[in-house]
């Protein structure tokens, strides 16, 4: 077995509360696109960008154009956990896996069995009316054209997910931010931490040898964007062994 994956399975082995921080990178052996990768959403060509259209001004000002472009390319049908969601779902039922944090929005984790997920972003199998709140399943959007409206009141029924320009819901963040502190391992997967205040988060870990300047490692693992959907003596391979970041050092370990 490499020497990588030992050391991971040592830390698996010797922590009690682990946290998982994870963002689209685990989702795309399920089928649904990153974000920002050469194929992803954000590399796509459209009259807008997409985060144009993804932001609450856009939401407001073309509801039409918004939710068009919502239906195509951020509801996914017939997705399936992967390896990775399985495998994480499994560490919980094992006692060792406390939270799942996660920047997605397609429900995989809760679809894989995790009890106790985080979802920054919201999830687009949650909605509701903007005006008298009734929730609605993914499949009202689906059986909907146009801007949906609410059967009770005619309101506009819309996403549970977080838009840009708009906060992150607070019982969620405050939550996610308990679990990291708590966590004595933090296993980072499938995001560039690059969207804020999220990747943010991160910064809350205070697990063994937080800030420590040894040279062993501390229980902080940043992993490649599909880790482990295929036996992880096959998929680990060392590119840059430590890398700094704010307050302890992160072994960054990527994909082959």
């Amino acid at each position: 077995m490499d020497q990588n994956i030992k050391t991971l399975q040592q830390w698996i082995d010797e922590s009690q509360r682990i946290v998982f921080f994870g963002g689209a990178g685990v989702s795309t052996e399920s089928g649904i696109p990153d974000f920002r990768s050469v194929d992803g959403l954000y590399n796509q060509s459209y009259a807008y960008p997409p985060e144009t259209i993804l932001s609450h001004s856009f939401f407001a000002q073309n509801p039409e154009e918004f939710y068009r472009f919502y239906r195509e390319k951020m509801l996914i049908r017939g997705a399936k956990p992967n390896p990775a969601h399985l495998k994480l779902a499994e560490l919980e039922q094992a006692g060792k896996l406390t939270a799942v944090v996660t920047q997605n929005i397609d429900g995989l984790h809760q679809a894989a069995g995790s009890q106790t997920v985080y979802e920054l972003h919201g999830s687009t199998l949650r909605n509701y009316c903007m005006k008298c709140k009734t929730k609605y399943p993914v499949d009202f959007l689906w059986d909907t054209t146009g801007v949906p409206r609410c059967p009770v009141c005619g309101g506009i029924v819309r996403p549970d997910v977080v838009l840009y320009e708009e906060g992150l819901d607070a019982d969620v963040l405050s939550g996610a931010i308990h679990a990291i502190q708590q966590a004595d391992m933090l296993i980072i997967g499938g995001t560039s931490l690059v969207v804020y205040p999220a990747a943010g988060l991160i910064n809350y870990y205070n697990g063994p040898q937080a800030g420590s300047s040894s040279t062993s490692p501390p229980p902080a693992w940043t992993a490649g964007q599909t880790w482990p959907s295929t036996p992880p003596s096959e998929r680990f391979s060392p590119k840059s062994p430590w890398t700094e970041a704010p307050g302890r050092r992160v072994p960054l370990w990527t994909l082959s």
